[in-house]
């Protein structure tokens, strides 16, 4: 059984709607629970956990607008921080804003607003995705997924009343707004190449993003900063950049994902990750499906070490 404090604590949290320890506590229930080698509860709590992110702000997301419904859509967050692999200042600068979040009552009793605009910017494949997830994981709030192909019209003024109609749609609740390939909407209004609309559509973009409220937290990812307009640079307060995985990250990633499937590849980690250097963290997660895959299939003869030799010479060809 779960140690009195805690149960107190748990109930204590749920009445004043303290979410954030609310679900710490859960997490050290669980914690001890499993210490105990209560798996199976220990499971059942996690998974509840992870399960129940504000759902009723997920519901609320569902547009009743007809013109937004193909403008984005919801995720429920189930990756955290701690099921990436990020470079040590990455995640440093991740975990100060999310506790700026987690203590904004401190911060605003010092006239000060927890940093809520972030831009991701590095190679495709790198996790600037998974990232956003985790962001909106750790705040316990929906992810909000931006679809151009709902925003930008082919009419004049039509991009620009899109984005104003999606701004005041989601700055109503809590949640984490999240532009893909941000420079398709923040291009530098310099380029001779552009035309007028797209540069008023950028001033929308930015005008927008500055008034947004600190409870939604934006984040833009880009694989060519270089083609961002100057101007958005300086709207977002916290910039990372997330590079192409090196051998040791590498080697990290693959024992997270033995430990998840419950298997090793027959190969040391720090041997498969020589030979996958230079690859993405999507590229090297492709190779670990294929090799599971063929795993499952091959099951009981199958040999985890040939097929992975056997998908290492596949990708060298």
């Amino acid at each position: 059984m779960a140690r009195a404090d805690l149960i107190l604590n748990l109930v204590k949290t749920g009445i004043e709607g303290d979410l954030p320890t609310f679900r710490k506590t859960v997490e050290a229930i669980a914690a001890e629970e499993k210490a105990k080698r209560h798996y199976a509860l220990a499971e059942r709590l996690s998974e509840m956990l992870q399960s129940s992110i504000i759902p009723s702000a997920a519901r609320a997301a569902e547009s009743s607008d007809p013109k937004l419904q193909n403008a984005y859509y919801v995720v429920h967050p189930k990756r955290t921080l701690g099921d990436l692999v990020l470079p040590s200042d990455v995640l440093k600068g991740c975990q100060e804003i999310v506790e700026e979040h987690h203590r904004k009552d401190l911060l605003r009793s010092y006239n000060l607003e927890p940093r809520h605009r972030i831009l991701l910017s590095g190679p495709p494949g790198n996790g600037k995705t998974s990232l956003a997830e985790a962001f909106a994981h750790e705040l316990m709030v929906p992810l909000f997924v931006v679809k151009y192909e709902g925003i930008i019209g082919s009419y004049l003024g039509e991009t620009a009343q899109q984005l104003d109609r999606l701004f005041e749609k989601i700055k109503s609740q809590r949640c984490v707004v999240f532009f893909d390939e941000f420079d398709a909407l923040g291009k530098e209004r310099a380029d001779p190449n552009e035309v007028g609309e797209i540069k008023r559509v950028v001033n929308s973009l930015l005008m927008q993003i500055d008034m947004m409220p600190s409870h939604v937290t934006v984040i833009a990812a880009t694989n060519h900063s270089d083609m961002l307009d100057k101007a958005a640079w300086r709207r977002f307060q916290a910039k990372l950049e997330l590079p192409t995985p090196t051998k040791s990250m590498i080697e990290k990633w693959l024992d997270k994902f033995q430990q998840k499937v419950g298997h090793g590849f027959g190969l040391s980690s720090k041997t498969l990750s020589q030979k996958l250097e230079g690859l993405s963290f999507g590229e090297v997660e492709d190779f670990a499906l294929d090799v599971q895959r063929r795993y499952i299939l091959s099951v009981p003869n199958g040999n985890i070490k040939s097929i992975v030799q056997s998908c290492l010479k596949q990708r060298q060809r």
